[in-house]
């Protein structure tokens, strides 16, 4: 190797390691500013909780719960498409990397060729050559090229981990509102089973006054159709617990059939996570982290596409031994040798450098909008889970003071119609009054916690963004075995 070669060598391998990437450096766009939410003003929740960073759901206090909660992260089918996705996302991280370093590989080879009488040829009219030797090659990242490509594999291995964090809360979320459904079913059946024996003994009042002539069979068909209707309505209940049922079962990733919950209470508090100031959602969400980092992987992209303006600088070499003879192959005779570098730049591609530039900085720029868009969305949805759990909680008092009142005017008209003073009518009205309005208080409260949980959800749950980096990403260890068990 001579001096000239050595010093180009030096030079190349120099440039590659310490020269400047072409490209714009990535810095986080400004998001939409908000000060404060806006439906948080004047009101203040009554019992507000904070939210455990790993286990939010255990404000709720229920240990049933607490244990559905715990299978999601195991064997939720949507969770570990998620992890297989970003264990993809960060290998291809390494591929590129890999890319930044030289290719150094071993070959071998034994050919016999042969052709017309006229032509020389060794051996009886035909040659064998043997070959084994070694071949190496570098490309050189002058211009950040590879660099960039790795700065836009790793942001888009730290955009999959936070959709993993954003499935694992999904399904996390979802579950814990179908179970709060569910145990409004539950309380909505025991209420209709109370006022099916209502309806029973209703019934058996008209019979007996029938029989003793003081009222007509009219009141005995009555009767009748409101046992039949709250039977009919206990049904639908049932089947609404059924479905229920079934979506949690799929949620922690177990056929329909091979899950069954006892009955159990609906919470009678509803714990609400105080929301804080708007820019600390930046930090929370993981739908906004994944944002982001699609912002600085398109970011990079640029460097990359504004590379190829400049020229590509490859270092190649191989040493090699070739011989007729296989025995004595590896000989200094044998030896053949070739090194140097390879400069190329492309002088005319139809515009098609300029086009990719102008695509890369296009794609950026639908980056931007989709990460504004989503923290915009992340606000709006705080907004609606606080005004949701402003106003139900004051429907919700409203409401139990209703059903009081609507228990009250019951048994006044049912002692009334045994008394003979009011038609079987009255009676009727007063209890589906009374049960509508039960009805409706067990609704209010299943969305007081449905909107609990989906503050939490639209808070982050347990997520920060600081975990974006760390080892893994931030994706938990109990993760990582969910790839591969069935």
């Amino acid at each position: 190797m001579n001096r000239r070669t050595s010093a180009l060598l030096a030079a190349g391998l120099c440039a590659g390691l310490a020269g400047c990437a072409i490209g714009p450096n990535y810095h986080r766009p400004a998001a939409p500013p908000a000060a404060a939410f806006k439906a948080a003003r004047g009101w203040q929740p009554a019992e507000p909780a904070r939210i455990v960073p790993s286990d939010w759901w255990s404000v709720y206090h229920d240990p049933v719960l607490d244990r559905l909660e715990r299978q999601v992260e195991i064997s939720n089918q949507t969770l570990k498409a998620a992890v297989a996705a970003y264990y993809a996302a960060r290998e291809a991280a390494g591929v590129t990397r890999g890319s930044l370093f030289p290719s150094v590989g071993l070959s071998g080879s034994q050919t016999r060729s042969g052709g017309g009488a006229a032509t020389q040829f060794t051996f009886g009219g035909a040659r064998t050559a043997n070959q084994a030797g070694g071949t190496g090659s570098w490309d050189i990242d002058l211009w950040g090229k590879l660099r960039r490509e790795l700065e836009s594999a790793n942001a888009s291995a730290q955009a999959s981990a936070a959709d993993v964090a954003a499935a694992r809360l999904s399904a996390q979320t979802t579950l814990a509102q179908d179970y709060f459904q569910l145990r409004a079913a539950e309380q909505q059946l025991r209420l209709l089973k109370t006022l099916v024996a209502d309806d029973q003994a209703s019934l058996r009042i008209a019979q007996n006054r029938v029989n003793a002539g003081v009222t007509t069979l009219a009141d005995v068909y009555a009767a009748r159709t409101q046992l039949e209707s709250t039977q009919a309505q206990e049904d639908t209940a049932l089947l609404n617990r059924a479905n229920l049922e079934h979506a949690i079962a799929v949620l922690i990733g177990r056929a329909p059939d091979a899950l069954s919950l006892a009955q159990g209470h609906l919470a009678a508090e509803v714990p609400v996570v105080p929301a804080g100031v708007p820019s600390q959602l930046l930090l929370r969400r993981p739908d906004i982290a994944a944002a982001e980092r699609a912002m600085a992987s398109a970011n990079a992209q640029i460097g990359v596409a504004e590379s190829a303006w400049f020229p590509s600088l490859t270092l190649s070499g191989s040493y090699a031994f070739d011989s007729a003879a296989l025995t004595g192959l590896i000989r200094a005779s044998n030896a053949v040798w070739s090194y140097g570098p390879q400069i190329a730049l492309n002088l005319f591609n139809g515009g098609a450098t300029l086009a990719q530039t102008r695509e890369a900085r296009a794609n950026y720029d639908q980056t931007v909008a989709q990460y504004r868009g989503t923290v915009l969305g992340a606000f709006q949805q705080v907004e609606d889970d606080l005004a949701s759990l402003h106003f139900l909680q004051d429907e919700y008092a409203e409401e139990l003071r209703a059903v009081a009142d609507a228990k009250r005017s019951e048994t006044l008209t049912l002692n009334q119609y045994k008394a003979g003073v009011a038609d079987y009518a009255s009676v009727l009205t007063a209890q589906v009054a009374r049960l509508n309005a039960e009805i409706t208080a067990v609704n209010l409260q299943s969305e007081r916690l449905t909107s609990s949980a989906g503050l939490i959800d639209a808070l982050g749950g347990g997520w920060t963004s600081h975990s974006l980096g760390q080892h893994n990403d931030g994706v938990p260890e109990t993760l990582k075995s969910t790839v591969d068990s069935p």
